[in-house]
């Protein structure tokens, strides 16, 4: 009994650790057993949807133009959000990151060909339960914006159900 206690407490450390197995080995099939991608993009587009409707402020969606230049807006968001956040998705970010530090010169030893150095999202997170159910991993950026990783038990199972945006986008553009 105490070791299955021991193994789901551990849970929460375990995806964590599955999840950046799994992007270091760019493994689509192993993300989707740590992520929840159906609740995820819920999540995301609930994020970012409410990020363009106070972006915009009030006066444009009481204007017949503005409301339908929203909705469309809203519905390319949503559109990216159901696209990238898919194993398929993922997997296609992660193959435009080896690009992209190919690209840069950032491969190990220095060899244009060399292996890259993997994406590391969680490498610098901290870790913690904020209760029995649900625990979040949060990651310091430079300009002090924060990304916040959610994952909530399933059963037995933890996995990844959020990802909390920093306010400033562009953080990611760094």
């Amino acid at each position: 009994m105490l070791a299955l206690l021991a193994w789901v407490a551990a849970g929460p450390w375990l995806a964590v650790r599955g999840i950046e197995r799994a992007i270091v080995q760019r493994d689509a099939a192993a993300l989707k057993r740590h992520v929840d991608f159906p609740r995820l993009r819920v999540n995301l587009k609930a994020q970012l949807d409410d990020r363009l409707v106070r972006a915009v402020g009030d006066e444009v969606p009481a204007n017949l133009f503005g409301a339908a230049a929203l909705a469309v807006a809203g519905g390319a968001t949503g559109m990216a959000v159901d696209t990238l956040a898919t194993p398929l998705g993922v997997a296609g970010l992660l193959q435009g990151h080896v690009l992209w530090q190919r690209a840069g010169g950032r491969t190990v030893g220095g060899d244009t060909w060399a292996a890259t150095e993997p994406a590391r999202p969680l490498q610098h997170a901290r870790l913690r339960y904020e209760s029995t159910s649900r625990f979040t991993g949060t990651v310091e950026h430079e300009n002090g914006h924060a990304t916040v990783f959610v994952l909530q038990r399933q059963g037995l199972r933890w996995r990844l159900v959020d990802i909390r945006l920093p306010q400033e986008l562009s953080t990611y553009l760094r």
